[in-house]
């Protein structure tokens, strides 16, 4: 009962800082003016103001869709009685839906045919750049706009439509790096597979980047894959294995003549390919243990001899391909005292 007489008589403050009381026997304004309360009289309401104020208090309660639909000011709060009571009045319903309309624009939808005409273009077009630019070109690409394209693609349902595009054209781009492979002639073809590769490795890290919004909630979460496994994967089919059986030769040669073709290309290109197939070194496991830690199993002690044998014989080529031992004459004091 205490509760209840608490409620009844308890004090309103409106958002002009006035003071309304509740009293059983109606509603009472105190001004600053004037400690005395004055009765107000309660507006009388037909049955369609009162649908009207239904209507408000559903449109106000709706905003656990996690739009606002009513101004949080003050002025907008204080018009409702106004609002109800006028009967020319747009109605509240009315209003609310051009307000929402207005301040919380829905994003177009994006059509197949939008996507074909304006964004895949576009997107088409940055990827040419990255995938055939040179290391002294200085081209000017908004990374920016790529993600964002990317990024509307993905929200309006065409991730796999992208995802389909882009293997495409960079499969096409691989089939004629693989064609100018062919035709290369063997004293520059491991330096033109070393550039390929390069190249390749290098517009990946631009790539990848910019489409990581379709890497995260489409191919991670639908496909169980990577986008950068993915596109190594595309070098390996398209240009590696086709040549992989020309390359091996020609760098067993070369490791067998230093310096016939740069240590940093010959340690490029071979690292390259243990990156792409690990499985490639039972192809050459000495060409690969050169220039990779660990590839060949533990030393055994029963094999001593073997490995010395091994490399008096590797000292035995490098002599005979002009590499001398050094002066051996001169040694420190302390070898020729022992």
């Amino acid at each position: 009962m205490e509760d209840m007489e608490e409620d009844s008589f308890g004090f309103n403050d409106d958002h002009n800082h006035n003071c309304y009381e509740n009293s059983a026997s109606g509603h009472y304004l105190k001004t600053e003016l004037s400690n005395v309360p004055q009765r107000l009289a309660a507006p009388v309401l037909n049955s369609r103001d009162v649908a009207k104020q239904r209507s408000h208090t559903t449109l106000r309660s709706s905003s656990s869709s996690g739009l606002k639909l009513m101004d949080s000011d003050s002025s907008s709060v204080s018009s409702d009685t106004s609002e109800i009571d006028s009967p020319s009045s747009v109605s509240i319903a009315e209003k609310l839906t051009l307000n929402s309309a207005s301040k919380f624009p829905l994003m177009n939808a994006m059509t197949e045919e939008d996507y074909r005409t304006t964004y895949w273009p576009n997107l088409e077009k940055a990827i040419d750049h990255l995938l055939i630019q040179n290391p002294t070109d200085h081209i000017s690409i908004s990374y920016e706009q790529i993600y964002s394209y990317v990024y509307k693609c993905v929200c309006q349902q065409h991730s796999e439509l992208l995802y389909k595009d882009l293997l495409l054209k960079i499969t096409t781009h691989l089939q004629l790096v693989s064609s100018d492979l062919d035709i290369s002639p063997p004293g520059n073809f491991i330096e033109k597979f070393n550039i390929a590769l390069t190249r390749y490795i290098d517009s990946l890290q631009c790539i990848v980047p910019v489409f990581i919004y379709m890497n995260k909630f489409y191919i991670e979460t639908k496909l169980n894959r990577d986008l950068r496994e993915d596109l190594m994967k595309l070098f390996t089919d398209n240009v590696a294995e086709k040549h992989v059986n020309t390359l091996i030769p020609l760098l067993i040669e070369a490791h067998s003549k230093p310096f016939q073709v740069r240590p940093s290309t010959m340690a490029s290109v071979v690292k390259g390919l243990y990156t792409l197939r690990p499985d490639w070194v039972h192809l050459a496991p000495a060409l690969f243990s050169g220039f990779i830690p660990q590839i060949n199993p533990p030393a055994v002690e029963s094999q001593l001899s073997d490995y010395a044998a091994r490399d008096q014989k590797l000292q035995m080529e490098l002599s005979q391909n002009g590499f001398p031992r050094g002066d051996q004459s001169r040694k420190r004091a302390s070898e020729e005292s022992a």
